[in-house]
C-alpha cells in the first residue's frame, strides 16, 4: 500500500499529547511493529501534560523520563508513583561528557535499540540527538521550529541557555546523515524512522515540502522596490502570543523608502534635496546598493 506524503498527519489524535502525536506514534508502530516496548522522553514535564509517552506507559511499556526542573520533576514522581517500569531522572542532559544524553541513558536499563525517543527541550533537540552513538531508537519524535519556512536550513548554536530551535529542513538533513528518514510531521514535531525501516512505509514522497503542507505558523518576509519590508503569514509570536507589527519592523523609516537607481528619479512626491540625499545615505548604510545590470 503506497502512502501519501501527509498520511501520518491524517492519523493524528490526542489522549495526552498536544497536537495529535498519540495517534501518529501508534500509526508508525502499526507499520514498524512493536519491538522492545521501551521509550525515552527528554523534557518529560510532569509525565502527563502534553506527554508523548504517557499513553504508552498505560499500555504496558517501560521507559526513561528525564525532567530537569525540580518542581515539575516532583509532579512527575507523583504521577508515576508505584510504577516500576518508569525510570525517572531529574537532571540536565548535555551534548558531551559524563552528562551527555548517551551517558545518561547508559546508566539506565533502556536497551540500545529502544522503540521511541521523544525530544522536546525547546531548542537544543538536534544536538542531544546527535550525542547518541550506541543508542539507536526506531522512532524519533523531535520538536522543530514551525515558524521557519520549509526551504530554510537553520539551527541554533549548541548552548543550553539558548531556546530558538531548528528548522524542519535542518533536522531532516541532519537525520539523513544519521541514517534516518522523515515519515511525517505534526504542527511542531517531526517523525523519523531508521533508513532500513523506511521502505515499509511505501511513501510516494518524503521531502520536506511534500510532508509539511500546513504552513499556518510560518512568517515570511520580503522587500519591495522602495525598501518596504512586508510580513506575510503568521503575525503572532508563537510562544509569547505577542503580535508582529510590520510598521515597527522596517529597515528604513517611511520617509527614506522610495525607489532610486542611476536611471530613475524617486518614484514619489517631490521631497527636499537634502532629505533625498539623507535617505540615500541611510539606505546605503543599511545595505550598500548593488546595481544588478
Amino acid at each position: 500500500m503506497t502512502r501519501a506524503p501527509t498520511w501520518l498527519a491524517q492519523q493524528a489524535s490526542d489522549t495526552y499529547t498536544q497536537v495529535g502525536e498519540d495517534g501518529m506514534i501508534a500509526a508508525v508502530f502499526d507499520v514498524l511493529g512493536e519491538g522492545s516496548r521501551w521509550c525515552v522522553e527528554l523534557g518529560a514535564w510532569d509525565g502527563h501534560t502534553y506527554s508523548n509517552t504517557r499513553l504508552l506507559f498505560e499500555q504496558g511499556w517501560s521507559g526513561v523520563l528525564i525532567e530537569a526542573d525540580p518542581e515539575r520533576f516532583a509532579q512527575l514522581q507523583g504521577n508515576y508513583a508505584g510504577n516500576d517500569r518508569a525510570h525517572l531522572l531529574c537532571q540536565w542532559a548535555g551534548f558531551s561528557g559524563p552528562d551527555s544524553l548517551e551517558n545518561v541513558l547508559a546508566r539506565t536499563p533502556v536497551p540500545e535499540d529502544f522503540d521511541l525517543l521523544s525530544l522536546d527541550v525547546d531548542g537544543n533537540d538536534l544536538y542531544l540527538w546527535d550525542s547518541l552513538e550506541r543508542f539507536r531508537p526506531r522512532l524519533v519524535v523531535i520538536e522543530f521550529n514551525p515558524t521557519i519556512p520549509n526551504d530554510i536550513e537553520w539551527v541554533q548554536k549548541a548552548d543550553p541557555q539558548v531556546n530558538q530551535g531548528a528548522s524542519l529542513l535542518a533536522l531532516t538533513r541532519f537525520a539523513q546523515r544519521k541514517g534516518y528518514e522523515l515519515v511525517g510531521v505534526s504542527d511542531w514535531n517531526a517523525f523519523f524512522v531508521r533508513r532500513e525501516d523506511y521502505p515499509k512505509f511505501e511513501m510516494i514522497d518524503n521531502s520536506v515540502a511534500a510532508v509539511r503542507t500546513d504552513l499556518k505558523w510560518e512568517t515570511r518576509v520580503f522587500q519591495l522596490f522602495d525598501g518596504t519590508m512586508v510580513y506575510e503569514g503568521n503575525t503572532r509570536l508563537l510562544w509569547s502570543n505577542g503580535r508582529i507589527r510590520p510598521q515597527r519592523l522596517q529597515a528604513l523609516p517611511r520617509w527614506a523608502r522610495f525607489f532610486h537607481d542611476a536611471q530613475h528619479t524617486p518614484r514619489r512626491r517631490w521631497i527636499p534635496r537634502e532629505i533625498y540625499f539623507k535617505a540615500l545615505e541611510l539606505r546605503d548604510a543599511v545595505a550598500p546598493r548593488r546595481n544588478p545590470r
